[in-house]
């Protein structure tokens, strides 16, 4: 039973870690995104406004990879509770059936990458008319 739990607390250990990477990531990007808008702001430049579509966009896929990660871990973290022995393995993706489109286009990871995405085409239709 102690090395259940030890693996247990191993698998949560990295299920912290991934939530964790995915809200500072998400704060990278609103911050990345708002310093593009303040760049363009002065000279009304529609070039730094485009520039902003690349981090969120990359940052969107990292959110939804960490996020696929994440469910991984906490299906391994299920399969190996209901063990009554462990091998200590960590492979999640044998635990699992969840798809990395899964956790890019999961409906958290769209309200708020979707409306991060929105804003820059919205600055851009105002910066332009």
């Amino acid at each position: 039973m102690e090395k259940k739990l030890k693996h247990l607390e191993l698998i949560q250990g990295i299920v912290n870690r991934l939530s964790t990477n995915s809200f500072l990531l998400k704060g990278w990007s609103v911050v990345l995104v708002s310093a593009l808008f303040a760049l363009s702001a002065p000279t009304a430049n529609v070039g730094f406004i485009f520039l902003a579509y690349f981090p969120a966009i990359i940052f969107w896929g990292l959110d939804g990879y960490f996020l696929w990660q994440e469910q991984m871990f906490r299906d391994l973290y299920d399969k190996v509770r209901q063990q009554e022995e462990t091998d200590f393995s960590m492979d999640a993706k044998g635990a699992s059936s969840k798809t990395l489109l899964g956790g890019i286009f999961s409906p958290t990871i769209i309200a708020f990458h979707g409306v991060l995405v929105s804003a820059i085409v919205i600055v851009m239709v105002i910066i332009r008319s």
